[in-house]
């Protein structure tokens, strides 16, 4: 029988939160699949556990994957476990999960500690809903689109970002949240934990005048309003006109423009009837 994969949760700093269960899976195991194998020999150095250890990160290469897979295949376990937190969580975890359960090997979660839920819990915004957006890219037109989806967004944004950067990103963010709330959680769980909670233009403020160091959490509050739809207007009248150029029925343009803009029969009606 083909060996499982475990996907171990370990703490953010605070060895107390390694659950139980964790402890144990880490114990039995005799492979550990780790992001940054330096951290996780400290963890297992203090549960008093010696399985064989190997990296498996962001860059590592396809010939790692398939040696845990080969692992798994040869009946041995393997448990995966990332710096700090809940792996496949922005980082390279979720690609072996998905090969494992590709290659029908059993995939078995261990959960416990999650920089997201514990910023978000500790934010004071609403949480029963929310947004998580990881890092977002450093530039270009991606991050202007996430930035402005989380400006828009009716419920809590969670992102993550590196130190040096963390004044850009809230900088980036007051440009179009102005106003907005924030809370930058920094060290979470650890000796120097820091959960400050201001404007976006307050927090950068801060931040520029304290470079922040260690891992960071943004939790940004919600407009508490559903987004406003897109106007679509012209991106249907321009598809209307390209349609009936085609040959197609004017009824034939409003059940398309319906099907695939999500009109309504009476706007799209309206619109195609009142094209020349």
């Amino acid at each position: 029988m083909a060996g499982t994969l475990y996907v171990v949760a370990t703490p953010l700093g605070n060895l107390g939160d390694l659950s139980e269960r964790a402890s144990e899976v880490l114990r039995r195991v005799p492979v550990v699949a780790a992001e940054d194998t330096r951290r996780t020999r400290g963890l297992l150095t203090h549960l008093g556990a010696a399985p064989q250890l190997l990296s498996y990160h962001a860059h590592s290469d396809h010939k790692r994957l398939e040696t845990l897979l080969e692992i798994l295949h040869d009946g041995r376990d393997v448990a995966l476990v990332s710096d700090a937190g809940t792996p496949a969580i922005s980082d390279p975890g979720a690609d072996l999960v998905a090969a494992a359960r590709e290659a029908s090997i059993v995939v078995v979660p261990v959960p416990g500690p999650s920089a997201v839920a514990t910023a978000l819990s500790a934010a004071g915004f609403k949480g029963e809903r929310y947004l998580f957006l990881g890092f977002v890219p450093r530039k270009g037109g991606e991050r202007s689109r996430l930035l402005a989806r989380a400006a828009q967004e009716e419920w809590s944004v969670v992102l993550f970002e590196a130190p040096p950067r963390l004044a850009d990103l809230l900088a980036d963010l007051a440009k179009v949240a102005p106003g907005r709330r924030a809370v930058v959680a920094r060290e979470l769980t650890k000796l120097h934990e820091e959960l400050r909670v201001g404007t976006v233009e307050e927090l950068g403020q801060y931040y520029s005048e304290h470079p922040p160091r260690g891992e960071l959490t943004v939790v940004l509050e919600g407009t508490g309003a559903p987004a406003e739809p897109p106007d679509r207007t012209e991106d249907a009248k321009e598809q209307a006109g390209l349609l009936l150029a085609e040959g197609l029925t004017r009824r034939e343009v409003v059940r398309r423009l319906s099907d695939t803009l999500g009109l309504s029969r009476n706007d799209a009606y309206r619109l195609v009837m009142e094209l020349p």
